[in-house]
């Protein structure tokens, strides 16, 4: 191993240095597909234009007639908070329909093999963005303590588009990380792939609690429907720009890209089932390993040789909220974006303390 590199995996460990993963990517299915299926934002989507259906019956649409999945999250937001009644009054009765939905899935998932104790929920991913998620969120803590679940859900701390991003700084053991000031991390969704450089902040927090983005680039590959080799060129490049724009800055890198990745993924890298909703094409191949595709065009970072960690993106997400679950043993991460996200953790310390 060369001189001050962090180690290389396993990737998709289940063993982190805060945490134990007691289960993650969890599938459950019903008859008609996965159950996680009825709490993401397609799912939310078609809530609310079953509403403006039932409305449309008696009066005329208050939302217009641009379709549900048309109305941008800003444009539903501003019509919540500020518009015309009616239409508050049926995204507020789409929030209420989401939130039975979201308490369903969760109860189901607390029933679940490694998801017993479960003390605390953090619920990320791009629909907890803005105040119609947190009201979702909020609505549906209450049904859960209201059908006698003492289970706790609440926003994820960081922004949805930073968390996971800084969750990559918790995959690389904190030696490693002595020195550094800055980390590049990659977060791979069904639609967006976001790359940032990480700031550790270890100077004002040793826990990462205060770990930030410095600068971040977004694709949303949804809309130009890359083949894989392209999404994967194009991954690289924005990786690229942010080491240059890190390194002109002077921030000190440490060797590590971290990626969160949809789907179970194998120490070696690979992705075992899970990546379906991934751009343009089989990214389950035995013929294909991302973390080495990475390493191949980004081979060193300053002067140390580059190491990249792959784990799950909602494993990823999740571990962002590390630093404020520490009054609890055992928690999960809900992320609630193309698909459900999900993750199950108990904290190392509270191991130690048993």
């Amino acid at each position: 191993m060369a001189k001050d590199r962090a180690p290389n995996g396993p990737h998709g460990a289940l063993q982190l240095p805060s945490v134990t993963i007691d289960s993650y990517n969890l599938e459950l299915r019903r008859e008609d597909g996965f159950i996680g299926d009825r709490a993401s934002k397609r799912a939310f989507v078609e809530v609310l234009e079953d509403w403006r259906e039932r409305f449309r019956q008696f009066d005329e649409d208050p939302l217009g007639d641009k379709p549900s999945s048309e109305i941008g999250k800003k444009k539903l937001e501003e019509i919540f908070l500020t518009g015309d009644p009616d239409a508050a009054g049926v995204i507020h009765g789409a929030i209420e329909d989401f939130a039975q939905e979201l308490a369903a899935v969760t109860r189901r998932f607390l029933r679940a093999k490694g998801w017993d104790g479960t003390e605390a929920i953090a619920v990320g991913g791009g629909f907890r963005q803005g105040r119609i998620g947190e009201l979702a969120i909020g609505r549906t803590n209450a049904l859960l303590k209201g059908s006698g679940h003492p289970v706790s859900l609440v926003p994820i701390r960081h922004h949805p588009d930073h968390a996971g991003l800084i969750g990559v700084a918790h995959l690389v053991q904190p030696w490693a990380l002595k020195g550094h000031e800055a980390l590049i991390g990659v977060d791979i969704g069904g639609s967006n792939i976001r790359a940032g450089v990480v700031l550790l902040k270890l100077d004002k927090a040793s826990d990462l609690s205060r770990a930030e983005v410095w600068k971040s680039e977004l694709w949303r590959h949804a809309d130009d429907k890359p083949k894989r080799t392209a999404a994967v060129d194009r991954l690289v490049e924005m990786v690229k720009d942010l080491l240059n724009r890190a390194e002109k800055d002077g921030l000190r890198l440490a060797p590590v890209i971290g990626v969160g990745c949809p789907g179970v993924i194998e120490p070696d890298g690979s992705i075992d089932r899970g990546g379906q909703n991934l751009p343009g094409g089989n990214w389950e191949s035995d013929h294909f390993n991302l973390p080495e595709t990475i390493a191949k065009a980004v081979p060193t970072i300053g002067d140390h040789e580059a190491v990249v960690l792959m784990h799950n993106d909602a494993v990823v997400q999740g571990l962002s909220q590390i630093p404020f679950m520490t009054d609890v043993a055992k928690w999960g991460v809900l992320t609630i974006g193309t698909g459900l996200g999900n993750a199950r953790f108990t904290n190392k310390g509270a191991q130690k303390d048993k």
